[in-house]
C-alpha cells in the first residue's frame, strides 16, 4: 500500500495538493490575463474575472468540502481518544469543529460571490472563513498538546503551534489595513492612497491561507493511523 493510501492520509493529502492548486492556478490565470498585479494581489483578486474567476470558485469550493471531510475525521479521531483515555475534552473537540465548519462555509462564500460583483456577502464570506478557520488552528493546537502522545508526537504539535501562531498573528493586519483601505480593485501602482495598507494587508493575507494549508500538512502522518468506517442501521417497516 503506497503511504498516502494508508489510514485517512489521502484526505488531508488530497486537501494540502488542491489546496494550494487553487490559489496558485487562478493567481497565474489571472497573472497570464494581466487581470492583476504581479506584486501581491489579494487572493480574491486572482478570482474576481472570468475565466479565472470560474475556476476559483469550482476549485475552492472542492477545497471546502475536503477541508470539511478532513476535519469531520480529525474531529472523530480525537472524540476516540477521549474514548479510550480521556485526554481531550468532548466540548474542545466539538467547539473546534464547529468553527471549522463556519470556516469551510465561509469559503463557500467566497467562491460564490465574487468581490467586485457582491461585495459584501464575498467580504462576509471572507471573514467567516478567516477569523473562523484561525480560532479552529488554535483549539486543535491545544488539542494536540492535551492528545500527546496519542496522534502527533511533541514536534508535531511544536510545528502545529508555530502555524497557528502565524495564522493568528497574520489574520490581524490582515483584517485592519483591508477594512481602512475599503476600496476594491484590481490594479494598484505605488502612488496611490493606501497603497502601503494594501500591499500590507495582501501579505498578511496570503501568509494567513498558506498557514492553514501548510497547518493541514501536519495531519498527513497523523491521520495515517486510524480509519473511519461507516454503518448503516435501516429501521424495521411494519
Amino acid at each position: 500500500m503506497v503511504w498516502f493510501m494508508e489510514g485517512m492520509c489521502f484526505l488531508p493529502t488530497f486537501l494540502v495538493i488542491w489546496s494550494s492548486s487553487t490559489f496558485i492556478v487562478s493567481y497565474i490565470i489571472a497573472l497570464f490575463r494581466r487581470d492583476v498585479d504581479v506584486i501581491v494581489p489579494y487572493i480574491s483578486d486572482t478570482g474576481a474575472i472570468p475565466p479565472e474567476s470560474c475556476v476559483f470558485g469550482f476549485m475552492s469550493t472542492i477545497t471546502a468540502f475536503a477541508a470539511f471531510a478532513t476535519m469531520y475525521a480529525g474531529y472523530k479521531f480525537v472524540e476516540r481518544v477521549h474514548e479510550t483515555t480521556g485526554a481531550v475534552s468532548p466540548h474542545l473537540n466539538k467547539a473546534s469543529f464547529g468553527f471549522g465548519i463556519l470556516s469551510c462555509v465561509g469559503m463557500c462564500f467566497v467562491a460564490t460571490f465574487q468581490e467586485t460583483t457582491v461585495v459584501y456577502a464575498h467580504d462576509f464570506g471572507a471573514l467567516l472563513f478567516f477569523v473562523c478557520g484561525v480560532v479552529y488552528t488554535v483549539l486543535q493546537s491545544v488539542i494536540s498538546y492535551r492528545g500527546h502522545p496519542y496522534g502527533s508526537s511533541k514536534a508535531v504539535c511544536h510545528v502545529r503551534a508555530i502555524f497557528a501562531a502565524v495564522a493568528f498573528l497574520a489574520v490581524f493586519p490582515t483584517i485592519i489595513c483591508g477594512v481602512q483601505v475599503g476600496t476594491s480593485k484590481l490594479h494598484w501602482n505605488s502612488d496611490d492612497k493606501d497603497y502601503k495598507l494594501h500591499i500590507v494587508s495582501a501579505i498578511c493575507e496570503w501568509i494567513t491561507a498558506f498557514s492553514f494549508v501548510l497547518f493541514f500538512f501536519t495531519y498527513i502522518r497523523e491521520f495515517q493511523q486510524f480509519t473511519l468506517k461507516l454503518t448503516v442501521n435501516l429501521r424495521e417497516c411494519l
